[in-house]
């Protein structure tokens, strides 16, 4: 839980890359799991968002009061974060015995951890994650994968070269309710579709926590991004700066544009143009408030958030069909048929109506990230399906500051402004 004494210009020059060769060593792959093998696991990045998941993989293999964990379970023996307070808390989760880092790599580098969680801010993922996997780590990386359509073309490629296992946290993907819902789609009970609406609608402010200096490495926590003076509010929000974000736009964007991109059986757009401005959540820089519009070769997507109003609070997709149409949100799905028999405000009954709850619950992508550990089978969502969902977010960011029609080259990593 110490400081280890390196500095900026080894940590992100030489020192990273004598780091990469250690990781590269052959005594560092992978072993191949029995059914009631345990399942040793590091978490980097102990924030909520990392410690909610870590209880989840946890529960996964601990049945209801059962000590010291059964046959198949997982355990958290290493945790890593920049900032003590949050240290301490994934310590605390993990069992108060896992051993506390402040430099991933040394994490890493024990031999007798089989898989990460990394729920860093994403200007980390690009480095962590292909750092994890030649150190033969398998990884449950949360979303958006990367900061930049490069950097996930990159995180592909390295793990490409590797057997790892690989999920991003996108959890659609692995939720009974959406899946079910595709079915529709599949069946063409839709029909022939023109025209998909993602919205998200919150009243948000920032967080304004009190941030224990002494206790933060601010230098570690910026790593990649450029050097900066620390800023309490940039590190309890670092969302919502250009730094360490793609803001709104990829972070609650890479969900819903994976769900249409899915459903509707397509890996990119062809182009994007996006408008939005931050009208409440100052000193932020991604907007709070945008509309995206993506250009599909049969069909037209808008992805609209607004952070100061709630509106129909929360998330929506809604597809519009020539034969019916279907709305989702985290309570399930309904479908409406063609012609529409109601108005703005009074709804006819729907054709199909199924309503679970809980769309967006982990578990279900925990558990399966964890049988391709031990099956070794590719899991819902991979690194590939993962580039391709925030790669669209990326060309709307681009749009929208550089105010222009942005278009994905053939290559898929070029953008045409």
């Amino acid at each position: 839980m110490q400081g280890d004494g390196i500095n900026r210009r080894e940590f992100l020059g030489k020192g990273a890359a004598v780091g990469l060769g250690v990781l590269n060593h052959p005594g560092f792959s992978g072993r191949v799991f029995g059914a009631n093998d345990r399942l040793v696991m590091g978490l980097i990045g102990a924030g909520g968002r990392g410690r909610g998941v870590m209880q989840e993989f946890i529960q996964q293999g601990l049945p209801a009061g059962s000590r010291p964990p059964a046959p198949g379970a997982v355990e958290f023996t290493a945790v890593c974060d920049v900032y003590e307070v949050n240290l301490d808390l994934g310590i605390e989760m993990a069992g108060g015995t896992a051993k506390g880092y402040r430099d991933y790599r040394q994490l890493l580098a024990r031999k007798d951890i089989d898989a990460v969680l990394i729920a860093t801010p994403e200007h980390w993922h690009h480095r962590q994650l292909i750092d994890s996997v030649a150190a033969g780590k398998d990884a449950y990386c949360e979303k958006p994968m990367s900061h930049s359509i490069e950097e996930g073309a990159e995180m592909v490629a390295a793990v490409g070269k590797t057997d790892r296992i690989v999920q991003v946290g996108m959890q659609r993907r692995s939720s009974p309710g959406v899946i079910e819902a595709k079915k529709y789609l599949d069946d063409g009970t839709l029909g022939e579709v023109n025209l998909v609406r993602a919205e998200w609608y919150w009243n948000q402010t920032l967080h304004t926590r009190p941030v224990m200096r002494e206790k933060l490495d601010w230098e570690r926590f910026v790593g990649p991004a450029p050097r900066q003076p620390f800023d309490p509010v940039r590190f309890r929000n670092w969302r919502y700066f250009w730094d360490f974000s793609g803001g709104n736009m990829t972070d609650q964007g890479t969900h819903l544009i994976d769900v249409i991109q899915w459903f509707m059986g397509v890996t990119e757009p062809v182009a994007a143009v996006n408008y939005g401005a931050v009208y409440k959540l100052l000193p932020s820089e991604t907007p709070d408030t945008f509309v995206a519009t993506f250009e599909y070769p049969k069909f037209t997507c808008s992805w609209t958030l607004c952070y100061s109003s709630s509106f129909e609070d929360g998330w929506a997709i809604t597809f519009h069909g020539h034969k019916a149409t279907m709305e989702m949100c985290e309570a399930g799905f309904r479908i409406y048929p063609e012609p529409w028999k109601g108005d703005h405000f009074r709804r006819p009954e729907p054709a199909v109506e199924k309503l679970p709850g809980d769309l967006t619950a982990t578990g279900p992508h925990v558990a399966n990230f964890l049988e391709c550990v031990r099956s070794r089978k590719q899991p819902n969502a991979t690194v590939e399906i993962g580039h391709q969902a925030v790669r669209t977010l990326h060309l709307a960011n681009i749009a929208g500051r550089k105010q222009a029609r942005a278009v994905l080259a053939e290559d898929g990593v070029r953008v045409k402004v």
